[in-house]
């Protein structure tokens, strides 16, 4: 199983992190089984799962409910869980009970928040001196949604030169690693070297210390495909066409 301190080694020895997203146990076993280095519960199951518009309205009760499940169905990967939308914004007190509850309930072995600097900086120290390791999140943050949208972030250079500083702020904080989600390749490639710690590009360029997908992505289950989403096979199409096969089946019997 890599380790926290293992991932820093990835880095060191140029080896790519394979991370994807999983909401379940039967997702979580497959993608343990074929090697996936770190597994994200990520707060897309709100959408990808229970329905909901955004990542806004999911609640850390369901996201430890999900998180549990993905711990049963894994046995190598690393496993990183999403603190969802005010869980952790309030104050630092909060994100420790938050993140507490999260490694305690669900045995994940680290959190992930979004936010650079100055917001999260002293959130993230608390956190960390209290044993507690973080991934930081920058970029497109899907929580600030209705403040930045859904578009690529790092398009100015004062913008450029804010999440720069911001990475930096947060490895000094004590991330071991940062998502770079939806920004300019060359800016995810120039904070990727200015870092000691990994980043785990989505959206970002081939130039990171690895990538994430949203599995449901991936896999081509959802409706709306991000535009920096590959989709490796059309899931949803071959589901549905199993299903018509089956149902045409039953109806077939005694006819």
């Amino acid at each position: 199983m890599p380790t926290v301190r293992q991932l820093l080694q990835f880095k060191a020895n140029g080896k790519q992190i394979v991370a994807l997203t999983a909401w379940d146990f039967a997702i979580a076993q497959i993608l343990d089984a074929a090697g996936v280095d770190l597994i994200l519960v990520g707060d897309s199951l709100a959408m990808v799962t229970l329905g909901y518009e955004n990542t806004l309205p999911l609640t850390l009760d369901e996201i430890i409910h999900h998180a549990k499940a993905v711990k049963r169905g894994v046995k190598n990967a690393l496993i990183v869980v999403d603190l969802p939308f005010l869980s952790y914004q309030t104050s630092p007190e909060v994100a420790i009970e938050s993140a507490g509850r999260i490694l305690k309930e669900t045995g994940a072995q680290a959190v992930k928040l979004e936010g650079g600097y100055p917001r999260m900086i002293e959130t993230i120290t608390r956190l960390v001196e209290a044993g507690i390791p973080v991934m930081g999140h920058i970029g497109l943050t899907p929580q600030s949604v209705h403040q930045l949208g859904y578009r690529q972030q790092g398009q100015t250079e004062i913008d450029r030169e804010r999440l720069i500083l911001a990475a930096v702020e947060l490895e000094r904080a004590g991330v071991f690693s940062i998502v770079l989600e939806h920004i300019p390749a060359d800016l995810a490639k120039s904070i990727s070297e200015k870092l000691s710690i990994p980043t785990i590009g989505i959206g970002a360029g081939v130039d990171c210390d690895g990538q994430v997908l949203v599995t449901a992505d991936l896999l081509g289950l959802t409706l709306r495909q991000p535009p920096f989403a590959k989709a490796y096979v059309d899931l949803r199409a071959i589901i549905t066409q199993a299903v018509q096969d089956y149902s045409a089946d039953v109806k077939s019997v005694g006819s």
